[in-house]
């Protein structure tokens, strides 16, 4: 179900930024990006407290204590009502102060961008107060629901676009609006469907304040990881805008829609996996829990590898297709941050360990410091008059910088994890990543037609992929367990015959 509905997500999402780009123009897609993450800047307490949700209920599912998991859905509700409440006040005091002095908007287009600006803020409390309960859902596993909903969201801002260009009025601003209602729409979809359906997720006042003192701790640390991601992604977004204006923020909005297009697939694979590395380490299920951690950054590697060659080989020819008007940029930034992805997608598994462990005040302090290293950094580069593409190159380097402090960190919770995760994840991906590439690489360049270059690249990375996954990437146990399922719905399709 979750691939089904990353595969529909996708073709709309791309579909759906293609028409916006056509409708809005290059300026105005620019402007709600760079006026989007100004207000996104703010939510960095969300996404900390998002985290420790999400830890705390499959902790307590795990160890099968339901009025526990009610506590933590409860008090989650009022925390995050609380943060909604943060985040506007320091939306309309420092976000407008910024706004009004450091943006680089055109003049004609200020009432419109502050008009985005206030319904952005709208569109994020919404997102917010949905937290407990897509928390809720993914904890019980209710993936079918979880990825339903999500196509009606998707959906929904397909039919978005379809309005704009019948609508009279200034487009961006009306864009900004139809987001924000679709928000409601899916939060309110959320709390029916979780008060309906799960004992837990019943509201009542929680007098465990040690419960209350646990969470805003365990989130409190989250701060500081939540904070350098967001200041990462949106602080080098409005470095980009000060020194090279929309345009090239459109061009960062175009590689964004890209990589979220793509890394949903690795993204709907771990969902899938985090609440049973949390579950498995609170159940006392260590050797399952050390190989999910392994399975699941090797496999999250070679799935995004899957699309993510392809499309990195054949960026330029299938931003063309995709746009009308490709904005300058946009090739490279989207090559580099699918290259940063790739490293993303192995220490995804790395972090829902830790935070299953519990123990994550000196990782977020020293992991959030390489994150947080990319504003000093792009500001100078930027400064010195260097190319925006060194921007995220400087990405690429610290991602990599931090896969291995997580495997570092890790290390000294579980023995001998350095040398197994370099054995059982690192060598088999080198070997698949390397040879596909290459492979694919020579292949497409037998051939000069745009076309054809993008089928052959296609079949060959599919094929070379799959088969370097099997012979290298899969060990003796994993190889028996596919076979055994292979065989087992060929004898369960015989049967039904």
């Amino acid at each position: 179900m979750l691939y089904f509905r990353q595969i529909v997500i996708m073709l709309v999402s791309l579909y759906t930024v293609r028409i916006v780009l056509e409708t809005l123009g290059t300026e105005d897609y620019g402007i709600y990006n760079i006026v989007g993450g100004v207000v996104v800047l703010f939510t960095f307490l969300n996404s900390a407290m998002t985290s420790a949700t999400q830890r705390f209920l499959n902790f307590a599912m795990g160890r099968g204590d339901t009025e526990q998991a009610r506590d933590v859905y409860s008090t989650s509700l009022v925390i995050h009502a609380a943060i909604a409440v943060v985040v506007v006040v320091l939306a309309e005091t420092i976000g407008l102060w910024f706004f009004n002095t450091w943006l680089n908007i055109p003049a004609e287009r200020q009432e419109a961008a502050f008009a985005v600006y206030q319904f952005s803020v709208a569109t994020t409390v919404i997102g917010i107060l949905q937290v407990p309960y897509r928390a809720t859902v993914i904890a019980h596993e209710k993936m079918s629901f979880f990825a339903m909903l999500s196509i009606v969201e998707a959906v929904l801002k397909l039919g978005v676009v379809f309005l704009l260009p019948v609508i009279l009025s200034d487009h961006l601003v009306v864009y900004a609006f139809l987001v924000f209602v679709t928000g409601i729409v899916v939060l309110l979809i959320h709390k029916v469907y979780c008060n309906k359906v799960f004992e837990t997720a019943r509201f009542r006042f929680c007098k465990d304040m040690d419960l209350f003192k646990r969470l805003l701790g365990f989130s409190g640390w989250s701060v500081f990881g939540g904070a350098a991601n967001l200041g990462r992604d949106q602080g080098t977004n409005i470095l980009l805008n000060i020194f090279h204006g929309v345009t090239v923020n459109a061009a960062m909005g175009i590689a964004t829609q890209v990589n979220s297009a793509v890394y949903q697939f690795v993204g709907n694979f771990q969902t899938a996996f985090n609440p049973q590395i949390v579950k498995s380490y609170s159940a006392g299920e260590h050797d399952y829990f050390r190989q999910l951690i392994f399975r699941t950054s090797k496999m999250s590697f070679c799935l995004l590898l899957f699309f993510a060659l392809p499309l990195y080989v054949n960026a330029k020819f299938l931003l063309e297709i995709w746009l009308s008007n490709v904005p300058k940029y946009a090739v490279v930034f989207s090559q580099l941050v699918i290259i940063a992805s790739l490293i993303t997608a192995i220490t995804g598994p790395l972090w829902r360990a830790v935070y299953a462990i519990g123990d994550i005040k000196k990782y977020e302090l020293i992991g959030s410091c390489f994150v947080f290293a990319n504003i000093p950094l792009a500001f100078l580069i930027l400064w010195l008059g260097f190319s925006p593409i060194w921007v995220l190159f400087i990405k690429v380097c610290l991602n990599f910088t931090l896969l291995i402090w997580r495997v570092l960190y890790i290390h000294v919770k579980i023995k001998n994890f350095v040398t197994d995760f370099i054995c059982k994840v690192i060598m088999p991906i080198l070997v698949i990543g390397m040879i596909s590439g290459i492979s694919t690489v020579y292949l497409q360049s037998l051939f000069t037609t745009g076309l054809v270059r993008l089928v052959a690249s296609c079949i060959a990375s599919c094929i070379s992929i799959g088969f370097l996954v099997y012979f290298v990437g899969l060990d003796a146990q994993e190889k028996a367990w596919l076979k055994n399922e292979m065989l087992g719905k060929r004898q369960q399709s015989k049967i039904d015959r």
